[in-house]
């Protein structure tokens, strides 16, 4: 029988505010210290140093470095499920405005640390799957729930099944963007992010071949 990898423990969450605080400036330091010099290149004693604690504070909250990454994975991973939530919050109440903002918010979140994000999927896969999963999960869950007045005017014989592909397609793309060897600039995210707004909506507003046959 195959082992499974094995994974790190999970770090002590802090229970008290001035706690809360020190360990959001510790993985803050911890992320601007991975994405200019690399995951490799950080240490626990640089990060300690750049957050302004002891060593021991960090160590008081993580066994080791690949605690404290484990815990910078699912921050950044939070961040992006917070983000692609308060965008669909605030877009525009139709079927278009919503496939919009979520294009452009998961787009968006992926450019975002774009050098340090697919680094941390790729050398912790085996580890961040779990999580990973979760948040394709949790992003899933808010499309639909943002879609879910508005599936009336999807032209797809089977709605739900078409905003799951949709969901998949748009994902995939922006994970592709995000592992580019030459980071996109700013206009040209958004230029692509319409893009995949558009091909999103012209599919769901196209009837499929079973449907256009039986009428």
């Amino acid at each position: 029988m195959t082992e499974e990898p094995e994974r790190p423990a999970a770090y002590r969450e802090p229970r008290q505010a001035r706690s809360a605080a020190t360990l959001a400036r510790v993985l803050r330091a911890a992320e601007e210290i991975a994405s200019t010099d690399g995951l490799e290149e950080m240490t626990i004693a640089g990060v300690a140093e750049r957050a302004g604690v002891s060593v021991g504070t960090i160590y008081r909250r993580f066994e080791d470095k690949e605690q404290l990454i484990s815990a910078l994975s699912d921050r950044m991973l939070e961040r992006r499920e917070e983000y692609v939530a308060e965008q669909l919050r605030t877009a525009e109440p139709s079927l278009s405005g919503v496939m919009d903002a979520y294009a452009h918010a998961l787009l968006q979140s992926f450019a975002d640390s774009s050098s340090l994000f697919p680094e941390l999927l790729r050398t912790r896969a085996t580890r961040s799957l779990d999580r990973g999963a979760r948040t394709i999960t949790e992003l899933h869950r808010l499309l639909l729930e943002a879609a879910a007045p508005y599936t009336d005017q999807i032209c797809r014989s089977q709605p739900q099944q078409a905003l799951d592909t949709v969901a998949r397609a748009v994902l995939g793309a922006c994970f592709h963007n995000s592992v580019r060897p030459d980071p996109a600039e700013e206009a040209a995210i958004r230029r692509y992010a319409d893009e995949l707004s558009n091909m999103a909506i012209a599919y769901l507003f196209t009837p499929d071949r079973r449907r256009s046959a039986d009428t």
